[in-house]
């Protein structure tokens, strides 16, 4: 059998036994060979095994355009794109033909043309399935004639040919991606009277083109994207044209945050010098994740916007250079990513959500810290005790001498503060400065080290740390953020605001 390489002419080509197919076709058929064999046809996205993809796929085994449905950040471009590794490797095309023809089964008039005049030794070409894609980016300034074509005065000009001439058509995007792939995003922010244009490609497969009498049967697996329709007034996918997409999938967020871990790992991108320097814990990597997951159940923030994935992986990236500066600054050789640090991540949430109206009252800022705190409570009832039940007491009455009151884990940290104690933690102290300073708190490390005996010392600080502002964030004592610092107090003295000075002195006046 003849190697593909060696195929240049139509004559040889139907020698070697070459058939057409249709691009569904040629999908559907690699599909069953790669699951048929337990391969995962769709690498890297996380979270869709069991829902997107198994829908995925049983629209291209019933050979259907698709439309991706969801919120922004949830793959749907890049389930789009995988989609390309389902085409074979090479398919062969008529050299020099701007719509891919097929030389077994030509479309145009320049393949029809070429054919007649030179038959067998028609020249071909093999193209490979990465540039059988198409994308294009729904706006709405494009036209009929970017999607589909019109005619080209210059060429009939310069061809000196009537406008009535099939070879003065330029051909649009659409046409060119015959026997490929061809991918429209945010399909609701094309114009109404564009997508009205795309019924005839998608339910006889054909294209009109001004006056042309042209039936011109295009060979396209058509995958649109889009946001609810509901999502700002920016326009919808009128209803026919709905109806001729034959496979609406629903996307989604992660649904763990296990999934939306790997989807960061994955996604994150740092140097080598900065991983090499910054040490991030799971600690820190699961409060960034769960930023996200309070964001999507906020009040303050617009559920029909949807928070991106891209939140996450910008914040990571965020709080790695925020460690990542801080050791620059002092010369440290190593370093790891506080919870202090984790003020450097607030720009990369205010950028990506969208607020409701008592949203944008409160401010952006405001919410965005709000948000890391409400991270904070979430996660840190699975490291430590739930603070709400050391708050709960047991109901008055007659106990009985084995009966106490429950012991509360955080009675000597909390008994530190209302001592008059305060502890100011700079936001850009060097880690060892850092260390030292959490160990001022009477019972901090003892309390750690009762439930983490395995942590070293900088996880041990970490977890420290972490302590502080999971109380502060349950109220069991004050944090304030202020000029480069965090400052964490007693709760009633934060809140009163008085000295000891003036209590003095009413004592000294009721004498």
């Amino acid at each position: 059998m003849m190697k593909i390489q060696d195929i240049n002419t139509l004559g040889q080509l139907k020698k070697s036994g070459y058939k057409p197919r249709s691009v569904k076709e040629e999908i559907r058929a690699n599909l069953i060979r790669s699951i048929q064999q337990k391969e995962q046809p769709f690498t890297g996205i996380i979270g869709y095994e069991d829902t997107v993809i198994p829908d995925t796929e049983r629209a291209i085994l019933s050979r259907h355009n698709i439309l991706f449905l969801g919120l922004r950040g949830q793959a749907k471009t890049r389930m789009a794109r995988q989609m390309v590794d389902l085409l074979d490797e090479y398919i062969p095309v008529i050299a020099g033909s701007e719509i891919n023809d097929d030389p077994l089964a030509p479309l145009s008039k320049f393949a029809k043309d070429l054919i007649a005049e030179q038959g067998d030794e028609t020249p071909i070409r093999w193209l490979h399935r990465s540039e059988r894609y198409g994308e294009k980016l729904a706006t709405p300034d494009v036209s009929v004639a970017d999607l589909i074509g019109d005619i080209d005065p210059i060429k009939a000009a310069n061809l000196k040919l009537s406008f009535a001439d099939e070879k003065v058509i330029h051909y649009g995007i659409i046409p060119r991606s015959n026997r490929g792939i061809f991918v429209i995003n945010e399909l609701p922010d094309l114009q109404a009277r564009i997508q009205v244009a795309l019924f005839n490609i998608l339910q006889e497969g054909d294209i009109q083109i001004r006056g042309f009498k042209l039936r011109m049967p295009l060979d396209i697996l058509f995958v649109f994207t889009a946001n609810p329709e509901d999502y700002t007034n920016r326009g919808s996918i009128v209803t026919p044209l709905k109806d001729r997409i034959q496979s609406q999938i629903l996307t989604h967020y992660p649904k763990t945050i296990e999934h939306s871990l790997a989807i960061t790992e994955q996604e994150a991108v740092l140097s080598k010098d900065q991983a090499s320097l910054v040490d991030i814990s799971d600690l820190i990597k699961r409060l960034i994740e769960q930023v996200a997951f309070e964001a999507r159940n906020n009040e303050y923030v617009d559920k029909k916007s949807g928070v991106s994935a891209r939140l996450t992986i910008a914040a990571f990236e965020n709080a790695v250079s925020t460690a990542e500066r801080r050791a620059l600054i002092h010369g440290e050789e190593k370093t790891q990513v506080w919870i202090s640090d984790l003020s450097g991540i607030i720009p990369a949430i205010t950028g990506k959500i969208e607020l409701v109206y008592e949203g944008e009252q409160e401010g952006p800022y405001q919410v965005a810290v709000n948000l890391l705190d409400k991270a904070i409570r979430s996660q840190f009832i699975t490291y430590f005790p739930n603070p709400e039940q050391v708050k709960k007491r047991r109901p008055t009455g007659k106990k009985s001498m084995e009966e106490k009151e429950p012991e509360n884990p955080y009675k000597s940290i909390i008994r530190w503060f209302d001592g008059g104690n305060h502890l100011d933690l700079l936001m850009d102290s060097k880690d060892e400065v850092r260390i030292q300073t959490l160990y001022k708190v009477d019972g901090l490390y003892a309390f750690v080290k009762k439930y983490f005996p395995q942590a070293n010392e900088k996880q041990q600080a970490l977890l420290m740390e972490f302590v502080l502002h999971g109380l502060a964030a349950y109220s069991l004592i004050s944090k304030r953020t202020i000029e480069g610092k965090v400052e964490f107090k007693d709760l009633i003295g934060s809140m009163m605001n008085l000295g000891d000075m003036q209590f003095d002195s009413e004592e000294e006046d009721y004498n």
